[in-house]
């Protein structure tokens, strides 16, 4: 009886405060690797980038792993694997977007932007926010919203531009995109709790 019942308390567990990374083994080295995996799964999809024509931002995975990162490990450690992301980027390591680094680039204000968002989102899946389709979309679209709230301002600032200029560069041409990416995590998210809760 005990041992069919733990199951049902964890599943419990899960409606109120529980994100995905929440059911690994607990531990402070856990937490390490998962900051560290988030900010270099962020680093490898940044890789995968197309330029746009006329702006100087390319479409790229950075966008979608930083948020399927701060969805997946909750705020705290969402934050931190973004920061660390930023931090290593300024340092020189070759991992934002198209292998570029350091910090007087036009896009940078989206990966500050990043930061922020992967937060958010982070705290909206320890309400349930990645548990159905719906929920799902509306916590991926505020985070893309945050993403850009920062970006977009920081690229006018950053080129010169005038902010609807700036806004036909880096936004415009992205929403496609991100609609695509999406439909990707409403897709995957509430899936893999699903399958975690069949299990259970």
């Amino acid at each position: 009886m005990s041992t069919a019942a733990a199951p049902v308390r964890s599943l419990g567990s899960l409606r109120s405060g529980t994100v995905l990374a929440d059911l690994l083994p607990a531990g402070r080295t856990r937490d390490i690797a998962l900051v560290v995996g988030g900010a270099a799964l962020t680093g490898i999809a940044a890789q995968i980038a197309v330029p746009v024509p006329g702006s100087p931002v390319p479409v790229s995975g950075q966008t979608f792993a930083a948020l399927l990162v701060g969805t997946a490990l909750g705020a705290r450690r969402g934050f931190l694997s973004l920061a660390l992301y930023t931090l290593v980027g300024m340092a020189g390591m070759p991992w934002f977007a198209q292998a570029s680094s350091g910090w007087a680039m036009p896009s940078f204000g989206y990966v500050l932007g990043m930061m922020l968002a992967a937060t958010v989102v982070g705290a909206l899946a320890r309400r349930g926010a990645d548990r159905s389709v719906l929920r799902t979309a509306g916590a991926m679209a505020l985070g893309s919203v945050i993403i850009y709230a920062v970006g977009v301002p920081y690229l006018a600032l950053a080129t010169g531009m005038t902010l609807s200029q700036a806004v036909a560069a880096g936004l415009t041409p992205f929403l496609l995109g991100d609609a695509l990416k999406a439909a990707l995590a409403m897709g995957a998210l509430p899936t893999a709790w699903k399958l975690i809760g069949r299990k259970g």
